[in-house]
């Protein structure tokens, strides 16, 4: 009985405490990726006032907002502690206007902090387009994590 119970606890123990190594016979954290990542690349297309369209699935995400149709939603970040979406916004002439259920963001760079509209009472994150055709304003790309509470957002890169 004494050994079954030793071996049990061991396996508990050791599953408890495994790290996973992709490439790599040393894994230095919970997932250690030796080698190129690919994601999930996702395309949407916006929603209309009052129906945006969620982001629900994916990491990396193509935004396309049409005429009228200028609107997504992320989640609820109470209910995704976590997540992480890397947003691009690939149109060139029109803006792609973000907004949470909860309606929580914060920047986590000063100069996008004007990006923030509160003009309704309802909060969004405007995603310019390239229309100047030379590589996109600064919030063409945008990555946007949840801490359980709220959204932070940024630029990716400097």
């Amino acid at each position: 009985m004494k050994t079954t119970i030793s071996v049990l606890l061991f396996f508990v123990t050791f599953c408890g405490f495994s790290q996973v190594g992709i490439n790599t016979d040393t894994p230095l954290s919970m997932l250690d990726i030796n080698g190129n990542l690919s994601l999930k690349v996702v395309t949407l297309n916006g929603g209309s006032q009052n129906n945006a369209t969620p982001i629900n699935d994916g990491i990396y995400i193509n935004l396309i907002p049409t005429v009228n149709n200028l609107e997504f939603i992320l989640p609820d970040a109470d209910a995704v502690p976590g997540r992480i979406y890397i947003l691009r916004n690939i149109t060139n002439n029109l803006n792609a206007e973000i907004y949470s259920f909860d309606g929580g963001f914060f920047s986590g760079d000063s100069r996008l902090a004007t990006t923030i509209s509160v003009t309704d009472l309802t909060p969004r994150v405007i995603m310019a387009p390239d229309a100047d055709n030379n590589g996109g304003d600064i919030t063409k790309t945008l990555i946007f994590i949840s801490d359980g509470n709220n959204w932070t957002y940024g630029r990716l890169g400097l």
